[in-house]
């Protein structure tokens, strides 16, 4: 069987929820012994990564993509003269247009998979190339819905454009539900958020719930430092409900740790890490360590009693609860943090979600190596059985012969 495999962002090194999630659909789909042509934007700094994509797809075609600031106000514009969606205007790219048609005159696929609503524009059924070609439209989550819970972490003034993007995408995506022939999400709260009319037999049928799965041989429990009063929190801190949720924890919960715990410390790992972070920091002086991008976690994760994922807002799987889950590093999350996560509160995780309540979670924790241990042990076996890649993508194949 042939793919099209369309990506927004090259998919390794999976270091991130996006990637981690398709570099192991590819992987899964490789070992099932499908053929696979990938398509994908890369940015400058991704380029040294294609040769690993190599290793699992037959072809790997790249389209350069650069973001600046004159093309997103171009394209604001543009979405606001066309009715389209923001996110749509800003990663439409002519040449990644013309390298799709190019690969549908010349080859024959079985199925297009699409991953991430950037994407789905270059596959929409105006061209009878796509008629026969299964198309899959793998849309992670409910894109709309997390501009939605946004919406009050922004400055009241931007609040009408974030609500007006909404809208917009909303109407997008429940497009995209009629036109593919099967749309993947990664939580069932996400499935029902992009199904315009719930009760449509016909769009139930075609969407499928795939959770985010972790390799859980590859990733193995650490041997964490006893006695430890390191906090660790990590995340892509370009993507900004990661961004808000630690601020967040910078701004109203460590501070009350710290009140309770004077050798409490934080540690925050993750690319493009805000400036205000620095600000917020600064008055813990070494007690707040801001690492930005690293390449080895270990080191971080065996000097950490738990880890935080203070999460307000956003959508689909926290992929960093299922790797501290496989590492055996116990976590204290939000509601939201834990959508889409079959975990149980207080057994597998601790689940709060306002400052002082999650503050006393963290405190508490930091206390009892006992619990951190009971809720490491119990984590590492729910993520192993419910959550590990050759479990969840099993039903991918079903997907793909129907």
């Amino acid at each position: 069987m042939k793919i099209l495999f369309l990506t927004l962002i090259v998919p390794y090194p999976p270091d991130a929820g996006p990637r981690i999630k398709t570099w192991h659909v590819l992987k899964y789909l490789a070992e099932q012994g499908y053929s696979i042509t990938l398509i994908t934007f890369v940015r400058k700094e991704e380029e040294k990564y294609l040769p690993y994509l190599k290793g699992v797809c037959e072809k790997v075609i790249s389209v350069p993509i650069r973001r600046t600031k004159i093309r997103d106000v171009l394209s604001l514009m543009s979405s606001q003269l066309r009715g389209t969606p923001f996110l749509i205007e800003r990663d439409f790219r002519p040449a990644m247009m013309q390298a799709i048609k190019k690969l549908l005159v010349e080859e024959t696929f079985n199925v297009i998979h699409i991953d991430q609503v950037n994407m789905a524009q270059f596959i929409l059924k105006r061209n009878s190339l796509y008629i026969s070609s299964k198309t899959i439209f793998d849309a992670h989550n409910a894109t709309w819905a997390i501009l939605e819970r946004m919406r009050s972490q922004v400055p009241l003034f931007i609040r009408p454009l974030v609500s007006q993007e909404a809208k917009k995408l909303k109407k997008f995506e429940h497009r995209l539900v009629q036109e593919f022939d099967h749309v993947l999400t990664v939580t069932d709260i996400d499935r029902d958020l992009l199904l315009e009319n719930p009760n449509d037999p016909s769009l139930l049928s075609k969407l499928h719930v795939l959770p985010i799965a972790v390799n859980t041989q590859e990733i193995q429990p650490v041997m964490r430092k006893k006695g430890s009063q390191q906090i660790l929190t990590i995340g892509s801190l370009n993507y900004p409900p990661n961004a808000d949720g630690i601020r967040w924890f910078l701004r109203e919960v460590f501070p009350l740790i710290k009140k309770i715990n004077g050798k409490a410390t934080l540690t925050i790992i993750g690319k493009n890490p805000p400036k205000d972070f620095y600000h917020l920091a600064a008055p813990f002086g070494e007690d707040i360590q801001i690492k930005g991008y690293v390449e080895d976690l270990t080191p971080h994760l065996e000097n950490s009693a738990l880890m935080v994922v203070p999460v307000l807002a956003g959508g689909g799987m926290r992929v960093r609860i299922l790797e501290a889950f496989a590492r055996g590093i116990p976590a204290v999350t939000t509601t939201i943090g834990l959508e889409g996560i079959a975990a149980n509160n207080g057994m597998d995780v601790l689940v709060e979600n306002d400052p002082i309540s999650f503050a006393k979670a963290v405190l508490n924790l930091l206390d009892q190596p006992a619990q951190q241990q009971t809720l490491a042990e119990n984590a590492r076996k729910l993520v192993t059985s419910l959550y590990d890649w050759k479990v969840v993508l099993k039903e991918l194949d079903r997907i793909y012969q129907i």
